[in-house]
């Protein structure tokens, strides 16, 4: 009887080991499947992910919000900034970067779009004032932010940032501004981390963005 008993015992201690274990098992590969898959050196710059060996750092600046609060480097720091530096009365480039960015982030998960913010740094501040951006910028996504400020300032940063522009005078006495298509990102110490090129499809965005945070090393 007693022996008996213990083989019971025995194979209830046995099953529950088993269950436990396969429970473990499955927790882990359901974990592994939710986390974001870290894109090879290739990967990355097959979807046009262009990342810099060291982050660099740049110099402080001060510009102005679509909400007429203080846009600077601090702004930059605590999360992701994925900057695009363009202007409202751009008639293609900007809008498309612009709507492929709101595609992308409204695709993230609510957490993810903690740890990121998108800003359009406007390169014509004689038209883009305040109100305008204010206007412009939150039609994408409420949550983006246009920033813009003294031309000198844009400037710097634009150098420092590997950002070309030029301003176009046309021949109806108007102008417009060329300017470099990239999306540059800097990483929450508010480094200058690599910048993404167009053309700008949004599964590859976001697929992009979800492997450099996972990888990041703070």
């Amino acid at each position: 009887m007693l022996t008996r008993q213990k083989n019971r015992g025995s194979v209830k201690l046995t099953v529950t080991v088993l269950v436990v274990f396969v429970a473990l098992v499955v927790a882990g590969f359901v974990f592994k499947l939710n986390q974001p898959r870290v894109l090879s050196q290739q990967e990355l710059q097959a979807n046009g992910a262009v990342l810099l060996d060291t982050p660099r750092q740049f110099s402080e600046f001060q510009l102005t919000d679509h909400r007429g609060e203080v846009f600077d480097k601090n702004s930059l720091k605590g999360k992701w900034s994925l900057l695009f530096f363009g202007f409202t009365h751009c008639p293609d480039i900007c809008p498309t970067a612009m709507a492929s960015a709101a595609r992308m982030y409204v695709g993230l998960e609510p957490e993810e779009q903690e740890k990121l913010q998108v800003v359009l740094i406007s390169l014509d501040p004689e038209r883009d004032t305040t109100d305008k951006l204010a206007e412009y910028v939150p039609y994408f996504n409420p949550e983006f932010i246009g920033a813009t400020g003294d031309k000198y300032v844009l400037l710097k940063l634009a150098t420092e940032l590997n950002v070309a522009f030029t301003k176009v005078e046309l021949e109806d006495g108007n102008y417009t501004i060329d300017h470099s298509g990239n999306m540059v990102l800097v990483n929450p110490y508010g480094d200058y981390h690599g910048f993404l090129k167009p053309p700008f499809e949004e599964e590859q965005m976001r697929l992009t963005l979800r492997s450099i945070i996972a990888s990041f090393r703070h």
